[in-house]
């Protein structure tokens, strides 16, 4: 088990890259993580959904996304509630307070998806959340320490040294564990180092003589984790690239499904911009991406407190292009009705008016892979569909996919608005090309999920080359 002295310290990436490793090597390797927060969700083979990290994972292991792998998600829909979904399906809307006492009840199907995994596999990579130093929250645990002593599974820590204070992150880690848990760390690694790895020999013993755990290695920094989709919205970042075409997209306060903008990240030709919470959308954009979010009615009022709803329209009248994607697409209609509160507090709000649609929430959830085609270009969509919600409205007459042979999406009567239930349509390299010919932008012939791959490749090598990895798989039991 991979847990971290902190959020977003690499967990996630280290797992797909060993999982890479154990792949090569004719293991039989699945990822799994007991717990996870994310609004980043991807659907799998038996349509459910898990956090999209370990669908990446999963890809890195050779194997189809599958409902155990991540058997709890937590997916955050206001500062204080999320939606919990079990066995890839939702079961409830739980404040904080309210799932803490849930808690306990969810060990059971954790260790069920872990005992199917085990059978399925020679290797069993599980990825913890957070981190065990927050001890506050160690009753009823089942995402770091409390599944490990469970489920008997050997920890090794990892420590962040980009972000400063990694020996006291380690250190401070084996200081607040009672004995039994710190019992279950067999090593620890430090990771994200920039320069020379010697000049942390000192620090990394000083851990050792410490902790009474053994060194697995110092990680180099690894700069094509760029390449690779981000666990959440902590690795969300733009490209920035000068005198290129400018597609930007807003920052929404629940984000969801934000790696549909990768393959757009990787075009040589786009100066990708994210638009964070006080900026004004750029004047010179060529498209306006409004991504998916985990609560449409908050984030509509979100947008508005930025003032985006003014660039929005600015943009339009200037010729722009918008794009919505899931509940972007909700936002982008004339209302968004939740007359029974799924999301939030029942209500109604006005849309922003750019698509002659509606939206009324609705208790089912829409979860399957979709095969499409765009109808402006007649490319090929490979994707998939995961949201609530029922559109409707004139502007669906005009579609923006066909699906199983019905319209999806709508386009605005000018073309120059568009919305869709489509994640991660620009991995269809096809569509993306085409999409972006028609807004005079020129794409390269990179194949995304190729590139991924590659990138896949390129950590596995990373991890071999700096890790005592024999070590690291030696501790399995």
């Amino acid at each position: 088990m991979i847990q971290g002295a902190g959020s977003d310290v690499g967990k996630s990436l280290i797992v797909a890259g060993l999982a890479r490793i154990a792949k090569r090597r004719g293991l039989r390797v699945v990822p799994f993580k007991p717990q996870n927060m994310s609004n980043n969700a991807g659907v799998t083979a038996d349509d459910g959904e898990i956090g999209r990290a370990q669908v990446l994972q999963a890809l890195a292991a050779g194997v189809a996304p599958h409902t155990d792998m991540n058997p709890v998600l937590l997916k955050p829909e206001t500062d204080v509630g999320a939606q919990v979904v079990v066995h890839g399906r939702r079961v409830a809307t739980l404040r904080a307070r309210e799932y803490a006492a849930m808690k306990s009840s969810l060990m059971a199907p954790v260790l069920m998806s872990f005992e199917r995994l085990k059978r399925r596999a020679d290797l069993v990579l599980v990825e913890g959340a957070g981190s065990p130093a927050e001890v506050n929250l160690r009753a009823n645990d089942i995402a770091n320490m409390g599944f490990a002593r469970k489920a008997d599974v050997p920890v090794i820590l990892i420590g962040d040294i980009d972000r400063g204070g990694v020996i006291a992150q380690i250190i401070g880690t084996r200081r607040v564990l009672d004995s039994g848990d710190a019992a279950m760390i067999g090593g620890f690694i430090i990771n994200k180092f920039r320069g020379d790895p010697s000049l942390f020999d000192d620090g990394y013993h000083l851990i050792a003589e410490q902790t009474g755990w053994r060194g697995f290695g110092v990680l180099p920094f690894f700069a094509r984790a760029r390449e690779l989709p981000a666990e959440d919205a902590l690795g969300l970042t733009d490209s920035r690239k000068a005198g290129k075409r400018k597609i930007a997209f807003l920052a929404l306060s629940r984000i969801a499904n934000f790696d549909d903008l990768d393959p757009l990240k990787l075009e040589g030709e786009i100066d990708l911009v994210m638009v964070r919470p006080g900026e004004a959308i750029p004047g010179d954009c060529a498209l306006v991406i409004v991504p998916g979010s985990k609560s449409t009615r908050g984030d509509l009022a979100f947008l508005r407190a930025q003032g985006w709803d003014i660039d929005l329209l600015a943009h339009h009248r200037r010729g722009g292009h918008v794009l919505g994607l899931c509940g972007g697409y909700q936002m982008l209609g004339k209302s968004v009705a939740d007359p029974e509160g799924i999301e939030g507090a029942p209500g109604e709000e006005p849309g922003l008016g750019l698509l002659d649609v509606s939206t009324v929430m609705t208790p089912q959830k829409t979860l399957t892979r979709a095969s499409a085609s765009h109808v402006a270009t007649g490319a090929p969509i490979e994707a998939y569909e995961i949201h609530i919600g029922r559109t409707e409205g004139s502007d669906r007459a005009r579609a923006f996919a066909m699906l199983n042979g019905e319209a999806e999406g709508a386009v605005s009567a000018d073309g120059r608005v568009s919305g869709t239930y489509l994640h991660g349509l620009f991995s269809s390299d096809d569509f993306r090309k085409a999409y972006l010919a028609r807004l005079d932008i020129p794409s390269t012939d990179q194949r995304y999920l190729a590139r991924v791959e590659d990138a896949l490749d390129a950590l596995a090598d990373h991890l071999d080359a700096h890790l005592d990895v024999d070590g690291i798989f030696a501790l399995a039991r």
